[in-house]
C-alpha cells in the first residue's frame, strides 16, 4: 500500500491556500482519485515525494526534462547564472546564446523573440498573426490546447463551419466568436470555413502533433494541406510546437515532416526545467514586432538569464550526435513489450508514440486522429492503472487524455521495471 500521510496533510493544508490546494487543475488527481503527490525532490528519471515514496517518472514535469531531473549539465549552468543575479529587466548574452542554438539548428525560423511560458508564446504569435493580416479571425482545432489563451479556450459551435463558443467561465463570447474551431484531419471542414469567412482569417493554429488530448497523430498530408491552404488565402500557419518542439527532433515537427510553417511557438525544453516560451518566424513577419514594428509584446522577465542559461546547457546536449535515435530506442524499447503484451491477452489496449512522446489509448483502434474517436467510459481503466502503477513505483500525468515522456535519464533497467509494472497494472485494469 502506497504511504501518503505527509501528502495527504500537505494537500489538506494547501486546500486552505489555492483553489483545489493545486496551482494547476490536473494536479489535483481529479481524474484518477485519490490524493496528489506532494513532490520533495527528482534526480535522474526518479521522482521523490514527501512519504519517501520513489518513482520512475515519466511526465518529466510535462516534457520540459527530456534530460531527467536535475541534470548536472543543466545544473550547474543555473547555478553559475543565479550566482551572478537572477533577473536584471536588461539585456545579457545568455539571450544570444540561446537564440544562436535554436536559429543555427533550425532551418524554418530566422528570428525568435523569448516570453515566459508556452501560453504567452501562443497569445503573442496570434497578436503577430493579426497584426500582420490586418484579419481577426482564427480557425483552430477540437483536441488541440494552446494554453489558456481567451482566444484558443474556445470549443466547437455546432456546425461545420460556425464560430467557437467559450469553454471556460470568463471568456466573453465576444473573444470566442473570433474563433472558428473545426475537427482534425477534416479538409471539407477547412474549405467551408474558409469560404464563408473569406478574408477575415489571420490564422491556423495547429499543434502538428496534438499531445495535449491524447496523441492524435494527423496524417501528413492534412498538414501539407493546411500549408496550401494558408499559402492560397493568405492566411498565416501557426505550428504550436511547445509539446513537439525539440521533443522529436531539433527542429520539432516542421523538421519531421518537412513543413514551413510561417510562425512556430515553443516552450518546455527550451528553458531546461525553468519557465519560458518563444515564437519564432521569418525575419520579415518578425519585423512587425515592437520595437520593430507596431505588434506590442513585452514581458519583464523574458529572456530571463536563469531560463537562459538552463535552455542552453539542455540544447547542448540534444544537439549531440545520435541524441534522438537514441531516445527513440528507448521509448521504443518501453512501450513495444508492452504493446505485444495487451494483445496476447486480448486487451484493447494501444500506445501511440512520435520520438519520444507516448500515449496508452484503451481502444483496439490502430489509428485515432481526432478528440471524437477516444471513447469517455475508457478512462476507467486509466483510473485503475494510473492507481497501480503508482503502488508499483511508476508516476504519469493524471489524467488519461496526457501523454507520457521518456527521458535520456532512463535506463535500460529503468524500462525494464517500467514494463512489467505497466503488464500488471493492466491485468488489473481489464480484469477489475
Amino acid at each position: 500500500m502506497l504511504q501518503q500521510t505527509k501528502s495527504q496533510a500537505l494537500f489538506e493544508k494547501a486546500k486552505t491556500y489555492f483553489p483545489g490546494g493545486v496551482n494547476s487543475p490536473v494536479r489535483a488527481f481529479k481524474s484518477v482519485g485519490g490524493t496528489p503527490l506532494f513532490i520533495e525532490r527528482g534526480d535522474g528519471a526518479y521522482l521523490y515525494d514527501a512519504d519517501g515514496n520513489r518513482f520512475i517518472d515519466f511526465c518529466n514535469s510535462w516534457g520540459p526534462l527530456i534530460l531527467g531531473h536535475n541534470n548536472p549539465h543543466v545544473r550547474k549552468a543555473i547555478i553559475g547564472a543565479v550566482e551572478k543575479g537572477t533577473s536584471f529587466g536588461a539585456p545579457t548574452a545568455l539571450e544570444n546564446e540561446l537564440a544562436d542554438l535554436i536559429l543555427s539548428n533550425h532551418r524554418y525560423i530566422e528570428k525568435i523573440r523569448f516570453v515566459s511560458s508556452g501560453t504567452e508564446a501562443a497569445m503573442s504569435a496570434l497578436r503577430l498573426a493579426r497584426g500582420v493580416t490586418g484579419r481577426s479571425k482564427i480557425i483552430k482545432f477540437d483536441g488541440c490546447y494552446h494554453g489558456h489563451v481567451d482566444a484558443l479556450l474556445v470549443q466547437a459551435g455546432s456546425g461545420l463551419a460556425t464560430l467557437g463558443t467559450s469553454s471556460s467561465a470568463g471568456v466573453p463570447e465576444a473573444y470566442a466568436r473570433e474563433t472558428i474551431v473545426l475537427p482534425l484531419n477534416d479538409k471539407d471542414a477547412i474549405e467551408a470555413a474558409v469560404a464563408k469567412y473569406k478574408d477575415e482569417i489571420a490564422c491556423i493554429a495547429i499543434e502538428p502533433i496534438p499531445a495535449n488530448n491524447g496523441l492524435l497523430i494527423q496524417d501528413i498530408d492534412f498538414l501539407r494541406y493546411l500549408r496550401e491552404v494558408a499559402t492560397r488565402e493568405g492566411i498565416i500557419l501557426l505550428f504550436d510546437e511547445v509539446i513537439s518542439g525539440f521533443r522529436v527532433g531539433f527542429e520539432g515537427a516542421a523538421g519531421l515532416y518537412d513543413i514551413q510553417p510561417d510562425v512556430i511557438a515553443f516552450g518546455k525544453i527550451i528553458g531546461g526545467g525553468m519557465p519560458v516560451g518563444a515564437y519564432g518566424a521569418s525575419a520579415e513577419i518578425m519585423a512587425h514586432i515592437a520595437p520593430e514594428g507596431n505588434v506590442y509584446q513585452a514581458g519583464t522577465l523574458s529572456g530571463n538569464p536563469v531560463a537562459m542559461a538552463a535552455g542552453a546547457a539542455q540544447l547542448r546536449e540534444l544537439l549531440k550526435p545520435g541524441f534522438y535515435s537514441m531516445m527513440e530506442e528507448k521509448t521504443a524499447t518501453l512501450i513495444h513489450p508492452i504493446i505485444a503484451y495487451a494483445r496476447e491477452k486480448g486487451y484493447k489496449f494501444n500506445i501511440f508514440s512520435r520520438g519520444s512522446i507516448f500515449w496508452l489509448a484503451f481502444s483496439d483502434q490502430i489509428n485515432i486522429r481526432k478528440s471524437n474517436e477516444i471513447d469517455p467510459a475508457s478512462m476507467k481503466y486509466f483510473t485503475i492503472l494510473h492507481r497501480a502503477l503508482l503502488e508499483r513505483g511508476i508516476y504519469l500525468g493524471p489524467s488519461g487524455y496526457e501523454v507520457g515522456f521518456v527521458s535520456a535519464a532512463h535506463s535500460d533497467a529503468d524500462i525494464a521495471l517500467a514494463v512489467s509494472a505497466f503488464k500488471e497494472a493492466l491485468d488489473l485494469a481489464y480484469n477489475a
